[in-house]
């Protein structure tokens, strides 16, 4: 198992200011000329940009916060703040489905003409514009859910931005009003492809569940496995933040030497097989001392 050992967040304040004033301009480029134009596909698109704003900036408030050193009121710092950032983020997208969703039906039953060419060039400098801010995601969405959220919102929107274009050209080539609405549409269930997975990742991560790229199983038979160790049980792994994880358990051995080296070995190779940087370790000479209610349970 090959894994990343510089479990530091990386600094995206830059990357995140620069996301923000690009996406803010684009944001009353496309209103404005939704509003001239009377495109709903614009303004969805618009409402939906100002959604990915304020995402962009509870993500990068989070990433801040991840930042502080820990107090001894908050012991483990602010890095939880993150895990918050992904789960409000996908509550914000959820909301602005609901609102192109409404408004797209309302058109339906009411068509109102629509300017194509302007919708094509606007949309077209969306996909350009969200191309960027993606990119400046594209490094480090593979190890923060925090960036992930930030760098798929901005990729799905150059998608969709990419979307509104080609319905422009539907509109000038054959008249047809619906297909605004219906674009509004495809819209939606794109950005809600987009954010299933950010907001069942961010549950479970709230949830204090083990992070999908750890396996539960693997640790257990690896610490089984350490030398003179008869039993584990009481083993937790959770998400500290987006990208740190952190693991406690006991670990039943009858035989402990001074300056036992097992620790030491664990808590290394547990950073470097699963990536687990927060380490708890407790030795004990037999289970029925210790008294722990999950022995029988997590035996192995």
């Amino acid at each position: 198992m090959a894994h990343d050992h510089s479990h530091a967040p990386a600094n995206y304040n830059k990357a995140f200011a620069f996301g923000v004033i690009l996406n803010l301009t684009y944001i009353v480029l496309e209103a404005v000329f939704g509003i001239l134009v009377n495109s709903l596909a614009l303004l969805a698109d618009a409402g939906h940009n100002l959604s990915d704003v304020l995402g962009l900036l509870l993500a990068w408030g989070a990433h801040y916060l991840s930042q502080i050193k820990p107090t001894e009121r908050h012991t483990y710092g602010w890095r939880s703040t993150t895990i918050l950032a992904s789960l409000f983020n996908a509550i914000i997208l959820l909301v602005a489905i609901g609102g192109i969703m409404w408004e797209a039906i309302r058109r339906f039953e009411e068509p109102e003409s629509i300017e194509g060419f302007t919708i094509i060039w606007v949309a077209g400098v969306g996909v350009l514009i969200n191309a960027i801010t993606a990119y400046l995601f594209f490094k480090g969405r593979e190890n923060d859910l925090n960036i992930k959220g930030a760098f798929l919102h901005m990729a799905a929107d150059a998608g969709v931005s990419l979307g509104v274009v080609i319905a422009g050209v539907g509109l000038m080539t054959t008249g047809l009003y619906w297909i605004d609405p219906v674009t509004s549409i495809l819209v939606a269930v794109v950005i809600f492809i987009g954010t299933w997975g950010l907001l069942k990742d961010s549950i479970n991560l709230a949830l204090q569940a083990v992070p999908t790229e750890v396996d539960f199983q693997a640790v257990k038979e690896y610490l089984a496995s350490l030398q003179g160790v008869e039993a584990v049980h009481d083993l937790h792994i959770w998400a500290m933040s987006t990208t740190e994880t952190a693991l406690t358990a006991h670990l039943v051995k009858p035989k402990i030497e001074d300056n036992d080296p097992l620790l030491a070995k664990a808590t290394e190779e547990l950073h470097h097989r699963f990536s687990i940087e927060h380490v708890t370790l407790q030795i004990e000479r037999n289970p029925e001392v210790a008294n722990c209610h999950q022995v029988k349970e997590d035996s192995v």
